[in-house]
């Protein structure tokens, strides 16, 4: 069922300030028929998951197995946490191709709707690719404007990314947004700009971490490129900083996340649950390599990454590195793992050093964010990981260094996967989300640093938020400071949907003492399934969520 909302013709012209209502000069909050009686929060198999496969919670691994000596496995404790606030998703294509807010007006009813639902705000891409696309250091924000002046009048936070990547060929990508033209036109020139996998296969995500120093972009280097668009973006909206604009989510890599783009969906490249590749084939990552293993008297380790890691859709087993008794364990492999991770913290701690300086003093929060790789989780050299650039093994953890590195600039770790339950996943692929979040979790308070999370698919059923409520709260590890849901769209707004959202947030703003769905809103709402109603409507026009 698709759903219309309604909103006020007076609302719609944005850019004018004067006599701008607040949230509190109407009453547009929200409603829902009568259901059957409520359920408690609990583990429920998603009927729109495709990712998640209908398995038991079954595991052929014994309890040694599934306990790791190093990052402990054990559950969660069940008692009460502080408000977490909930932000939301906006859609890829907010901003369109020509640097204009897409459908203004069903956006703004949009915005009500999640306002009246009782989310704190909402997370847009600040894309790369459209804003400095006409040339180096020609910055067009105005469609970002539009929306930040939109968000500002209904009194909602705007959590903004600061989007170095190319949007498209990843999980959730429904639309193409790639590179600045003339950035793939340096590439075109140079394909070794971006990372390459030992087959030879370029990928055009994003350029690769090897060359972050050298002037590569037509003078500028890669750290010298992204932070001049931070910069751009801090002068375009210092009004808002720290009022409207509470976080910058800096980009570090595929997806925005500080990670290797080792498991690319593009073409059928890979696929769920392979170990994916390494990606140090570049010149600039291959001379890297050849340096450091010189520097340590091992010229031969300098040759490139290690011949017997596989390929993307294999299993562990199946590799004479990754393997539980492999080279992984090696004196050799040892020493790639730390060169390989070591240049993702590296690049990592460049960007977010730029960051810190440029936003120091505005109000806002800085956050990154790492990728939640779970495939493989249960098995001794976490494959999927490595390949990846997170040096987590049965023996190592790989995501103390990370924390430590954000903590050391303030910067939020932001972490994904924290819908999922071991139980939903296939035995086969050795996954443990729960695991993973619980020793990151961990990490986080080793380093003294603060968590968010986000959820790493669509989900709109109630296991996966019952899920999310529990890992927000505070157990031997650390609770959630903020948690960005993952997305809006028009399934969102879908009657049941629709419900089981204003629950969870209702739930997240309890800090989790609330775990019961009533059969209807208390908070006197006029949003029922389907329409805003307005106390103060003059001429009404539709807007339509496509």
């Amino acid at each position: 069922m698709a759903l219309t909302l309604r909103s006020a013709t007076y609302f719609i012209n944005l850019n004018d300030n004067r006599n701008s209502k607040t949230p509190n000069d109407f009453t547009s909050v929200v409603g829902f028929p009568q259901m059957k009686p409520s359920l408690q929060l609990r583990a429920k198999k998603s009927t729109r998951e495709a990712q998640i496969s209908p398995v038991e919670r079954t595991s052929s691994f014994s309890e040694g197995d599934q306990r790791e000596k190093l990052h402990g496995m054990a559950g969660p404790h069940s008692h009460n946490g502080p408000r977490v606030p909930v932000f939301v998703m906006l859609p890829l294509d907010t901003v369109s191709v020509g640097g204009n807010l897409n459908k203004p007006r069903a956006m703004f009813a949009s915005l009500m709707a999640l306002k009246s639902a009782g989310v704190d705000g909402v997370m847009v891409d600040a894309w790369w690719g459209l804003v400095e696309k006409d040339g180096p250091m020609k910055y067009n924000w105005e469609g970002y404007a539009e929306l930040i002046n939109m968000v500002g009048k209904l009194g909602l936070k705007l959590q903004v990314v600061m989007s170095f990547h190319q949007c498209g060929g990843n999980v959730g990508d429904s639309c193409s947004i790639p590179l600045p033209p003339w950035v793939l036109e340096e590439i075109s020139k140079n394909p070794n700009l971006v990372y390459t996998d030992r087959s030879g296969r370029r990928n055009p995500e994003y350029i690769s971490l090897g060359c972050d120093s050298l002037p590569v972009l037509r003078g500028r280097t890669p750290i010298q490129v992204y932070s001049d668009y931070m910069r751009s973006f801090r002068e375009r909206f210092k009004d808002y900083l720290g009022e409207v604009i509470s976080e910058v989510q800096v980009g570090m890599g595929p997806c925005g996340e500080l990670r290797y783009p080792s498991y690319p969906e593009s073409n059928g490249t890979w696929r769920f649950p392979g170990i994916g590749e390494f990606q140090c084939y570049d010149m600039y990552m291959k001379a890297s390599l050849a340096a450091t293993a010189k520097a340590v008297g091992k010229d031969d380790w300098g040759q490139g990454g290690p011949h017997d890691a596989g390929q993307y859709n294999q299993f562990p087993e199946d590799t004479g590195f990754f393997r539980s008794d492999g080279t992984w364990k090696s004196e050799y492999g040892q020493f790639f793992l730390k060169w390989y991770s070591g240049k993702l913290l590296e690049h990592g701690e460049k960007i977010l050093t730029a960051a810190e300086v440029i936003f120091k003093g505005t109000g806002v929060k800085l956050s990154g964010k790492v990728a939640g790789i779970h495939w493989h989780y249960k098995t001794r050299s976490h494959a999927a990981e490595l390949t990846a650039g997170y040096y987590n093994t049965r023996n190592t953890d790989g995501y103390l260094p990370v924390a430590r590195m954000m903590g050391k600039h303030g910067v939020v770790l932001n972490f994904t996967c924290m819908e999922m339950r071991d139980g939903e996943q296939p035995g086969e692929a050795s996954c443990s989300p729960e695991g993973l979040v619980r020793q990151v979790k961990a990490a986080i308070k080793t380093a003294r640093t603060e968590l968010a999370g986000e959820n790493a698919l669509e989900r709109y059923d109630m296991g996966a938020y019952s899920q999310v409520v529990a890992t927000s709260i505070p157990d031997s590890g650390q609770g959630l400071s903020a948690f960005t849901y993952l997305r809006m769209n028009k399934h969102l707004f879908e009657a049941e949907n629709w419900r089981n959202f204003v629950e969870f947030v209702k739930c997240m703003s309890a800090g989790a003492r609330k775990t019961r769905l009533p059969e209807s809103d208390t908070i006197g709402t006029d949003l029922y399934v389907g329409f805003i109603k307005q106390n103060k409507e003059r001429e009404i026009k539709e807007g339509v969520l496509v």
